[in-house]
């Protein structure tokens, strides 16, 4: 019984170290696999590269409408976006996302386009595929319609010379795009809309608020063609 006794304190000396020895292990496998958990995580939601690499990846979604060197269809409604200003480009995929664009009821391209820009989510996507957009070479576009050139010129210089400057080539100070080198029929069907109030009534966009009131000015279709005519004399 004595001996019994003797060895009872050494036992449960033991025992509450070895708990202890086994609490340390457990808090140090318990904080490695947190560790690790961690780096997986890290290696699988890292955020893409921001740049011209990332934007030509995210273009594939835009060439089924835009075309591999963003020229645009006319048979789509897509214009040519290729040589665009990178601000304008990003501005306008914003307005998209936001619904600030193309949440009309009328506006069928901008129902195409709102999903689509929805699909650049990432930080920094805007941004790297409007610089691949800038970075593609524009190139020249038929004219399609027909106007009076001298009556165009004088609503220009009367209306969208203040913003879109005297060439046309757009002006960053006043987020005017440039026009010159955008397709006729494009430049009608958004005066269209922005007069209709298809396009610039949505109280956050403020450049659009500008086109719509700038737009009421022109009589008509007619006056509209003749801007325009006048627009694309510019871009020789």
């Amino acid at each position: 019984m004595r001996a019994r006794g003797l060895f009872r304190p050494c036992r449960i000396v033991y025992i509450r170290r070895f708990v202890r020895t086994e609490r340390v292990f457990l808090r140090v496998a318990a904080s490695s696999l947190l560790a690790v958990a961690a780096v997986g995580l890290g290696w699988g939601c890292a955020a893409p590269t921001v740049g011209i690499a990332r934007g030509r990846e995210l273009f594939q979604n835009c060439q089924p409408c835009h075309g591999d060197r963003g020229t645009g269809n006319v048979a789509l409604r897509a214009p040519e976006i290729a040589g665009l200003p990178q601000w304008y480009v990003a501005a306008e995929l914003d307005k998209f996302q936001k619904n600030v664009r193309g949440a009309h009821p009328d506006d069928n391209e901008g129902h195409r386009m709102r999903p689509m820009a929805r699909t650049i989510y990432h930080p920094g996507d805007i941004e790297s595929v409007a610089g691949y957009v800038a970075s593609l070479p524009s190139v020249s576009v038929t004219p399609m319609m027909r106007g009076n050139v001298a009556a165009g010129q004088k609503q220009y210089m009367t209306i969208c010379v203040a913003c879109h400057g005297p060439d046309a080539k757009g002006n960053q100070a006043m987020n005017a795009p440039p026009l010159s080198a955008q397709a006729d029929w494009y430049l009608v069907a958004q005066l269209e809309k922005f007069k209709t109030g298809m396009r610039g009534v949505n109280a956050q966009d403020m450049t659009g608020s500008q086109m719509r009131a700038m737009s009421s000015t022109l009589s008509d279709t007619t006056a509209m063609h003749d801007v325009v005519a006048f627009i694309k004399t510019l871009s020789h």
